[in-house]
């Protein structure tokens, strides 16, 4: 068996006749944190989305410690309490406190005592700042504070590897930073993390691995310092010429 958490081995993804995803092709270690660049609609979002078993891939496979999740065999809830996901619009429960929140997955999907959950749910709402706020319902926070006890939610499942699907991309530009730093964070902590973003600084400085993708396809991956300052592929020049640039 490989050492790896996550394959990803030759995956594609069509809707109807259009391919969003071809031959996709990568490996999470653990303590990784990859991050996933590329234009609007090159199939980012698509590709975390389908790791998460929330879209279901026209060919390939996805393993999770070698065992091939796609195939019906693992439970989706359990191998999500595993793979967690933080989604670009928070998808809080709007009727629910900050700290029923943190607890209700941890209770119905992992069967954590209700005490347990809830000392669980306070560890990961102060790790992230948000400790202050457990009596609050989401419409009473800002957006970067909804985004902050997603990731409490998320963490609070206890998995091994966390994808954010643009985490930062539904904030105002001054609560950018406030999730970016618990991100940081996470990555300090050796949290393992697929990242789809824009935040081209986090790319590089933050994640351990930049996958490049353009029209549903990996043009170029490898260690940040190469993809940024010497990059083999014309296409990915290009992209960080005009996203560095603008």
């Amino acid at each position: 068996m490989s050492g790896h958490i996550l394959e990803i081995r030759h995956l594609s993804k069509a809707f109807g006749s259009h391919a969003v995803l071809k031959d996709i092709d990568f490996t999470v270690d653990k303590g990784d944190v990859t991050t996933i660049i590329g234009a609007s609609g090159s199939g980012k979002s698509t590709l975390l989305r389908c790791i998460n078993l929330l879209e279901t891939l026209t060919t390939g496979e996805i393993l999770f410690h070698g065992q091939d999740v796609t195939k019906g065999k693992i439970n989706p809830s359990a191998y999500r309490a595993k793979v967690g996901m933080v989604f670009q619009s928070f998808n809080l429960f709007s009727n629910m406190t900050v700290l029923a929140n943190c607890m209700i997955g941890q209770q119905k999907v992992s069967h954590v005592k209700k005490e347990e959950a809830r000392q669980r749910a306070l560890y990961y709402l102060n790790k992230v700042g948000m400790a202050p706020y457990i009596n609050a319902r989401p419409d009473q926070i800002s957006g970067g504070q909804k985004q902050r006890v997603a990731i409490a939610r998320a963490l609070a499942m206890e998995p091994e590897v966390l994808l954010f699907d643009e985490p930062t991309s539904a904030l105002d530009p001054e609560m950018v930073g406030e999730v970016l730093d618990v991100m940081k964070s996470l990555a300090k902590d050796n949290m393992t993390m697929l990242v789809v973003t824009h935040e081209m600084a986090f790319a590089r400085d933050v994640s351990t691995h930049v996958v490049y993708m353009a029209d549903g396809v990996i043009e170029e991956e490898g260690p940040p310092a190469k993809i940024f300052t010497n990059p083999d592929n014309q296409r990915t020049r290009e992209f960080l010429k005009r996203v560095l640039n603008s």
